[in-house]
Order: C-alpha cells, then sequence, then structure tokens
C-alpha cells in the first residue's frame, strides 16, 4: 500500500462498493479500507435487492454505470415484481439473492478492478489542512495522504449491538466497530446523532414445517435490473441464473403478541437501553406488537439465504428480544412450532451525521474534498446507499479531476430526491425511499431508468460509447413508433385500460416488429401521456413559484426583517441555494418563506 490517493474510501459494504468501482473506473488510485476484506459488501440483513422504489435505485444505479444490479441479477435466486397490478410508476423489481454468491461477485469485481487497492485497516481519524481534507490516520498511526475521502462506514461508527440484557460492541455481529473515527469528526466541527436498527433471528431451514405456509415462487422468466444481463442473455433466460427458490409466507398469532407484551420489561428498546431512534417502516416486532395493538397479526416471509445454505431469514421478526423469548416468540407461529435458531435477532446502535451538513453533491460544507455516503447520512437500506456511494464517488472523482460536478434534477431520478431530501430537509429517523417522495414518480420508472441517465453515465466516463448508443436508439425507436400510432389514429385506442400493444400488433401483418422493451415503453408513454403532462405542469409551477427563486452565497440571514431567531438559526444551518431547498427545511412557517422571498424579490430590484 502507498502513502498517496487520489481518492480514499472508507468502508467497503453497498455504498463503499459502488464508490470505490466508481473513482477507480474513471481513472483516479484509489485506496478502499476495510476492517475485514472478507466482508467487503455483505449482506448484513436482508439477503434482497429491490423493493418498493428500492428497485427504481437500482435501476438508476445501473444505467449511471454502477454495479448493484449486475451482482444482485448474478446472485438472484427468486425474483418478483411488486405492485404488478398497479401502474408502471410504482411497479418494482425485488431480488432474494443467494447471499454468499452476492458478496463473492462483488468482491472478486472489486478485487480485479485496475486503479483500486483495498486494505485491511481502521481509519482512526481525519487529516483536514485549511479546511480541505488531506487524508486518513490509519489505527496502527499510519498516515496515508488523498485528494479526496470518502466515509461510508454503515453502522459501525461507536457501534453497540444488544440482545436482551446483553450488549456487544460491534458493527454486526462478527464484527468490530469503528471507534476512533467519531471524535475526530467532531473535532473537526460535525454534529453527530445515534440510530438504531436491527435484524431477525436466523432460522434453521430444515426445522421449518414448508407444509403449514403459502408457498410463495418466483416470477418466471426473471425480470432482470442490469442492462448488461439483458444485453448477455438476450431473453433467452426464462428462470434465474442461481438455482431458484420458493419463500413462504405466516403470520404471528395473538399468542407471539401476548408473549412478547408479557416481556417487554426485558426489551432494551423499552428499557431505555436503547438510545439511538430505529426505523419507522421497519420496526422490530415488540415495536409493531406495542404501536399496533389492534392489529391480530402481522405477516412474516421466510426466505432462504441460498439455494444450498442452512439459513433461512424471516423478513418481518427484526428483534432485540432476550434469546430464550426470541426462540419462545418464534414457536407461537403457524410452520415454526419446532424451529431451530442458528442465530439469535439483534439490535445495533451506532453513531451517524445528519446530512443537511452536506452539498448537494454529498461532499461535506466544513470540509473540503471530504463526502459522506450511506448510513452514515441516516438512511436505511443496501440501495439507498448504494446510489449515494455511486453519486458521492463520481462527483469526489470529478472534482479531483477539475471537471463540473454531476447534479441530477428531482425530475430525473427517484436518487436525485432521495440526495436531495436529505441535504434540505435531514433526517430524525433512518431514512426510506418512497415513490410517493417524488412529485415527478409518473415519469422515474423503472423501465426508462436507461433513457433517463445513460448520457450521465457515459458523460462521467462509467457508460461506454456502445452502450450509450444503443439506449439512443432504443429512446428513438420509441419517440418514432408514438408518432406512429398518434399518425394512424392507433394511440387513441391504446389509451383504453382494456386494450394492449401486443392486441394491436396481432391484429395488423404490417406491424413493425420491435423489442419486448420499447413496445413496453411505447404502451406505457401513450397510455399515461395525459397524467404525466398534468404532473409536470403542477410540478413546473411549484419549480417557477419555488426553485425560480436562488439565494445568493454568502446571503445574509440575519438581516432579513421579521425573521425569527429560530428561522435565521434554521436557514443558516442549513444554506439552502433556492426557495425551494428552504421550504423543505423541516420547522420553517410559511411567514418565514413570505419573508424570505420578500428580501429577495428586494434585492432583484435594487440590483
Amino acid at each position: 500500500m502507498k502513502h498517496r490517493y487520489d481518492v480514499i474510501v472508507v468502508g467497503l459494504g453497498h455504498a463503499g462498493c459502488e464508490a470505490a468501482l466508481a473513482c477507480a473506473r474513471m481513472g483516479l488510485e484509489t485506496l478502499g479500507l476495510t476492517l475485514k476484506r472478507e466482508r467487503a459488501a455483505v449482506m448484513s440483513c436482508n439477503p434482497a435487492v429491490g423493493g418498493t422504489a428500492k428497485g427504481h435505485l437500482v435501476r438508476e444505479l445501473d444505467a449511471l454505470g454502477g454495479e448493484m444490479g449486475h451482482a444482485a441479477d448474478r446472485a438472484g435466486t427468486h425474483f418478483k415484481t411488486l405492485n404488478a397490478s398497479k401502474g408502471p410508476a410504482v411497479q418494482a423489481t425485488r431480488v432474494l439473492c443467494d447471499r454468499d454468491a452476492y458478496a463473492r461477485i462483488v468482491q472478486s469485481v472489486l478485487f480485479s478492478q485496475p486503479n483500486l487497492t483495498v486494505h485491511e485497516a481502521e481509519v482512526s481519524a481525519l487529516v483536514a489542512e485549511g479546511g480541505q481534507i488531506a487524508g486518513v490516520v490509519l489505527g496502527d498511526g499510519t498516515q496515508v495522504q488523498a485528494r479526496a475521502v470518502l466515509l461510508t462506514t454503515g453502522t459501525f461508527l461507536q457501534a453497540l449491538m444488544h440482545v436482551g440484557e446483553k450488549k456487544e460492541v460491534g458493527g454486526r455481529l462478527g464484527d468490530e466497530a469503528a471507534r476512533g473515527l467519531s471524535e475526530s469528526l467532531r473535532s473537526l466541527g460535525f454534529t453527530l446523532g445515534r440510530f438504531k436498527t436491527g435484524t431477525p433471528a436466523r432460522l434453521k431451514r430444515d426445522s421449518i414445517d414448508w407444509g403449514a405456509v403459502e408457498p410463495q415462487p418466483g416470477d418466471l422468466p426473471p425480470r432482470f435490473f442490469s442492462r448488461r444481463t439483458r444485453q448477455r442473455l438476450a431473453g433467452s433466460v426464462s428462470a434465474p441464473l442461481q438455482p431458484p427458490v420458493s419463500c413462504g409466507i405466516t403470520y404471528t398469532t395473538l399468542g407471539t403478541h401476548q408473549l412478547l407484551r408479557d416481556n417487554l420489561h426485558r426489551s432494551p428498546l423499552f428499557q431505555g437501553d436503547i438510545v439511538g431512534r430505529g426505523p419507522r417502516y421497519c420496526p422490530s416486532l415488540e415495536d409493531k406488537v406495542v404501536r399496533f395493538a389492534a392489529r391480530e397479526r402481522h405477516q412474516v416471509f421466510l426466505e432462504p439465504e441460498g439455494p444450498d445454505s442452512p439459513l433461512v431469514y424471516p423478513a418481518g421478526l427484526s428483534t432485540s428480544m432476550p434469546a430464550d423469548v426470541q426462540l419462545e416468540f418464534l414457536r407461537t407461529i403457524p410452520g415454526l412450532e419446532h424451529v431451530e435458531v442458528v442465530r439469535f435477532g439483534y439490535a445495533v446502535e451506532y453513531d451517524y451525521a445528519p446530512p443537511t451538513q452536506l452539498s448537494s453533491t454529498l461532499e461535506t460544507k466544513a470540509v473540503r474534498g471530504l463526502y459522506f455516503a450511506g448510513q452514515l447520512n441516516g438512511t436505511s437500506g443496501y440501495e439507498e446507499a448504494a446510489f449515494q456511494g455511486l453519486y458521492a464517488g463520481i462527483n469526489a472523482a470529478l472534482q479531483v479531476k477539475g471537471e463540473p460536478p454531476l447534479l441530477l434534477g428531482r425530475d430525473e431520478a427517484h436518487g436525485a430526491v432521495l440526495v436531495d431530501e436529505l441535504v434540505t430537509k435531514g433526517v430524525d429517523e433512518p431514512f426510506r425511499m418512497f415513490t410517493s417522495r417524488s412529485e415527478h414518480r409518473l415519469k422515474l420508472r423503472e423501465g426508462n431508468a436507461e433513457l433517463r441517465l445513460a448520457r450521465h453515465g457515459h458523460r462521467v466516463g462509467l457508460v461506454p460509447r456502445e452502450t450509450l448508443e444503443r439506449v439512443e436508439a432504443r429512446a428513438k425507436a420509441v419517440t418514432e413508433e408514438v408518432a406512429r400510432l398518434k399518425r394512424t389514429g392507433l394511440a387513441a385506442r391504446l389509451k383504453r385500460p382494456e386494450v394492449s400493444y401486443a392486441a394491436l400488433a396481432a391484429e395488423s401483418r404490417e406491424w413493425p416488429e420491435l423489442p419486448p422493451e420499447v413496445a413496453e415503453e411505447v404502451e406505457v408513454e401513450v397510455k399515461y401521456e395525459g397524467y404525466i403532462a398534468q404532473a409536470e405542469r403542477a410540478a413546473a409551477r411549484e419549480a417557477e413559484a419555488w426553485d425560480g427563486w436562488v439565494i445568493p452565497a454568502g446571503f445574509r440571514f440575519s438581516e432579513v426583517r421579521g425573521l425569527s431567531r429560530e428561522a435565521v438559526e434554521k436557514f443558516t444551518a442549513h444554506k439552502p441555494g433556492t426557495v425551494g431547498h428552504a421550504r423543505r427545511i423541516p420547522g420553517l412557517t410559511p411567514a418565514a418563506l413570505s419573508l424570505l422571498l420578500v428580501a429577495l424579490k428586494k434585492e432583484r430590484v435594487a440590483s
């Protein structure tokens, strides 16, 4: 290992892997630092990629040149399209992976990537000079210099694991915590908070009564994430590349809930031992039982961790209850009456950095050249982490190369909405992405991610020219076919819900032959044209009203007449670039925004 690199990436989870690969592929000498080399890209919790909005992020990441989608395709054992009966804007791919295969696949890419060195070490401190990052200090005292540093530390900062009354230092089972970096961040002026996440027990596969649960086979043919997978296979594969697995659904019972209530006095969550706030949309089972007391049951999705794995992941049963309580409540669930536990569930508390301390490139405002990505920014989920890692990695590399940053608009990607929500609104609980967060969701679909983003991936050097040309040819084919349907009057028929593009094609012998992905996009564009146009007009009106007002750099909020001290503090802390950004700052009143607008109008007139 050298002592000077262009970029250093600290942590090689899902965010760090994307960041390190992006920087190296953009031609920069990159160092990836991890506590354990063999634990890079490990799926710490659920062995699945994608889901509602998350599938969109993976497709967007792939369109920009990221790796997660391709790895999930290759490791996938169970493919499912969620919300298949609903509109295309909310339809999303979810892929259950062979957990070990996924890590091996990503590691093989990491360890063979030119320009990328992977080294085992703990980072104990950051080095900054004159407000600019200069490098890192390793646990053994070695200093390594860099022009940019990306922190993607996941759940490892000052991490503490809980199983009932038992506490253990570590970011996940079998791994240490990162102990010195939090203090280094504070010394540089960063504010840190405390969040909590958790994971369920891992169950012995052959101890489950699979005949007592609802079988859940995957979709055939599989719907792949990555353009590379689709190009290589060209529709010739009707099953997953890995041996397929079938999942199962069961439910908790009233007996489960009563047992948990009877043991709340032993829960670290309810006894105040856990101070970090947990995710609203993936709460522990004991939390669900208390918050939703009227519910008679909660769904449990049993997911084998691989075709040959002896382990099953019971999604929906995250818990930090003592081991004996976990075993007892598991055996109250149909199909699990005689279940055996291989590893018990646990909660993890960890430090995070409120993301309002970042700019729109995910660079910190306090230290130039320092970037944060992933759960360090208060998010939850592999997909949110991976997109941030890619985005931060791209922007760090562009900054080092002296090129303009990649700044995606909210109308271009769900990933841009994710970043914008983080840096402008901040978080008060682990953040999860939903399609409902985007005002442009009707046009930000999984199926058109390449059409929206491939040109950006090519511009930064992550998408090859031949790939961009194929995407542009696809876009042209969609545009031409939509125009033909309108010209011939067939578009009006296709707008009817009961009429499909395939049905129209079957009526004519002279119908043009189109690839399935082109035909699918044509049908969506025609059927939803009116809805999309209506949504875009509404978004444009809002953008004109709010985002059109730019707040100059160095604007003195304290000089705005009538602003409360609290409003001045919020404006000053968040440093919004537009009134639209300011509008998304938590806790600001409409009156404060009106006063800001008045001040900006006066300044515009005066200039």
